[in-house]
């Protein structure tokens, strides 16, 4: 009777785990970020140990993301927002697990979509300089320099850019228009109206997208991150199959720079 018991009870808990399991899976999944989009040499840190991101894969929150000098990938979270990370890049993925915050910006350039079909989507981008807040909008961020000098550009939509080591009121930015936060310089009330740098930074983009196709076996024309298409003589299938780094110690493996203040990496 009690052996009975027993293996009535075992059985119990093993479908208790099993429901348990498929339950907290998709709020996992609601918490990361996917890849979609993957090419060249991109990695996530595991105590300080940079491991191969692959397309499929989930970053968690507070995950650091690293890109080679060939790296580029895509991510999209719950909501349908997405944030392209490019070459040489470092990002944390909401550092403080709030639902609000998307990344922090270390060092190099992301791309952000806000989706807001559903209305008004609160999002916040931060940099070692700047917070940059939006409701559901298309916006590049840039850490440019060992001064952390942060370039915001939008591209659609409203964003608001506060600095966040000197006094001083955000600046609203609308479409078209960029700004830069020195780190020692107060925020700038005269915002770049000059179509010149959108101009470069969708020049810059436009020439990863081009690397990523030409990595692609044959085809007949391809698809390029963002939705736009283009034909070639060769078949051309949309990017998005790409693998990641190596673990360390692999040729060609980014560096690992110290970890971001904070982190604890």
């Amino acid at each position: 009777m009690l052996r009975y018991v027993q293996l009535r009870l075992a059985t119990w808990l093993v479908s208790l785990w099993a429901v348990l399991v498929v339950s907290l899976a998709p709020l996992a999944a609601q918490d990361g970020a996917k890849v979609v989009e993957l090419s060249g040499q991109v990695s996530v840190l595991h105590d300080s140990t940079p491991v191969a991101l692959f397309v499929g894969n989930v970053v968690s929150p507070k995950q650091i993301i690293i890109t080679g000098p060939d790296g580029y990938a895509k991510f999209q979270i719950a909501d349908g927002s997405t944030f392209e990370v490019f070459p040489k890049a470092r990002v944390t993925f909401r550092a403080s697990f709030s639902w609000t915050e998307l990344v922090e910006v270390w060092l190099g350039r992301i791309r952000v979509q806000v989706e807001h079909r559903n209305g008004p989507n609160y999002k916040s981008v931060a940099s070692p300089t700047a917070l940059i807040s939006v409701r559901g909008t298309i916006f590049d961020v840039v850490v440019e320099d060992e001064d952390d000098t942060t370039l915001v550009s939008v591209e659609e939509g409203l964003v608001d850019v506060q600095h966040l080591l000197q006094a001083g009121s955000a600046v609203r930015l609308h479409p078209g228009e960029s700004i830069r936060v020195f780190r020692d310089q107060p925020l700038a009330r005269a915002v770049d109206k000059t179509p010149a740098i959108r101009a470069m930074l969708n020049a810059a983009r436009e020439a990863v997208y081009d690397v990523m196709l030409r990595r692609q076996p044959g085809g007949m024309g391809g698809t390029l991150p963002g939705g736009t298409t283009t034909s070639t003589s060769g078949d051309k299938p949309k990017p998005g199959t790409g693998t990641g780094t190596s673990a360390p110690g692999a040729p060609g493996a980014p560096g690992a720079p110290g970890p971001p203040p904070g982190t604890g990496n």
